[in-house]
């Protein structure tokens, strides 16, 4: 997931596309169980409440269900939610790793009835892979073939009633067959800040961390947004409270540790700043392709495009054109900058 800070004369990435393992261990410590203790996202809960009830009472598993937002927001803790909630066995894979049709055919023969098959990344899935997903998802079945040339066959093998989980942060990219193939798709907005001080308020408890209004506050302020950014923010003021403070938390120790992470009070940091003075000074704040920006700032376009901008454009500070990226005068204000006045 994904930003980029400096701190002691090295450059650490908060906002990373591919979660560490440690930082893995560190989510499935604080990640809740139950949609009870699940915070925010309250028309998205009302309606997985309704969908989960009904299968229960009908002792069936669930539609497909879709899931997409941007990186952070809770996709794949929902789905080991709805396997808790709803008693069943949750298989985790990814559209990367799934390179052959083998692959596929071993995960969804070896699942019981109810089950449900997590893909993250889903919209990363081979074409030749998603062919063998549209029979096991309608129904139920392998479509396999046998043989080669004019010998070749096709041999079906049922499956057990499971559910699939798909999570994507494209949804443009999934295929209009497999997604049709969802019964329910569910889009992950950003948190309210409330949301997320109510979030590090339940990850403070969790790891015995004395955290008061005020610190919390100060982290949900700078999190864009997202308590996957939020819960390593409160990990790193912890750690500097520990180093600097005998390990008393407190605002003026969180926005000590966090200004020297160059993350500001709207949660930009380094790269965020990057891209928008590449727009404004090279570029005479915009419009510039996707490209063109990307070879100005030496990021992924995907990066970009999937991990800053979203937030950028939520805060107002970027506009799409159909000729590009333009700042917009409250970039400029944000950065000192005086906007130009055309």
């Amino acid at each position: 997931m994904i930003e980029q800070n400096e701190m002691d004369g090295g450059e650490e990435k908060l906002l990373e596309r591919e979660v560490k393992t440690e930082e893995q261990q560190f989510e499935v410590n604080l990640r809740p169980q139950t949609l009870e203790d699940f915070i925010g996202q309250t028309d998205l809960k009302s309606g997985l409440r309704i969908f989960m009830e009904a299968a229960q009472q009908r002792g069936e598993p669930m539609d497909h269900l879709l899931f997409y937002g941007n990186p952070g927001l809770g996709k794949t803790t929902l789905a080991h939610v709805i396997g808790n909630e709803m008693g069943a066995t949750v298989r985790v894979t990814s559209g990367p790793a799934l390179e052959r049709v083998g692959d596929l055919a071993a995960i969804l023969s070896n699942l019981k009835r109810g089950d449900i098959l997590f893909i993250d990344e889903i919209h990363r899935l081979n074409r030749s892979i998603e062919e063998v997903l549209y029979p096991a998802m309608e129904d139920y079945a392998l479509d396999l073939v046998v043989g080669k040339g004019p010998s070749a066959r096709t041999l079906r093998l049922g499956l057990e009633k499971f559910t699939i989980i798909g999570a994507t942060t494209r949804l443009s990219l999934l295929s209009s067959p497999l997604r049709d193939r969802f019964g329910v798709t569910y889009h992950l907005e950003f948190y309210s800040e409330d949301d997320v001080q109510s979030i590090l308020n339940r990850s403070a408890k969790i790891l015995g961390i004395a955290l008061d209004d005020s610190t919390a506050q100060a982290i949900a302020r700078r999190c864009r947004r997202t308590p996957r950014i939020a819960n390593r923010l409160l990990k790193r003021v912890r750690d500097f409270a520990q180093v600097k403070n005998e390990g008393v938390l407190s605002s003026d120790v969180a926005e000590l540790a966090l200004n020297l992470l160059a993350i500001d009070p709207l949660g930009l940091d380094a790269a965020d700043r990057r891209i928008l003075l590449a727009i404004i000074e090279n570029f005479q704040g915009g419009p510039v392709g996707l490209g063109t920006l990307a070879a100005a700032t030496q990021e992924e376009q995907s990066t970009i495009e999937e991990i800053y901008e979203p937030y950028l454009l939520q805060i107002g500070f970027l506009q799409r054109t159909p000729r590009g990226r333009t700042a917009t005068k409250k970039a400029y204000e944000h950065l000192n900058l005086t906007p130009p006045t055309n």
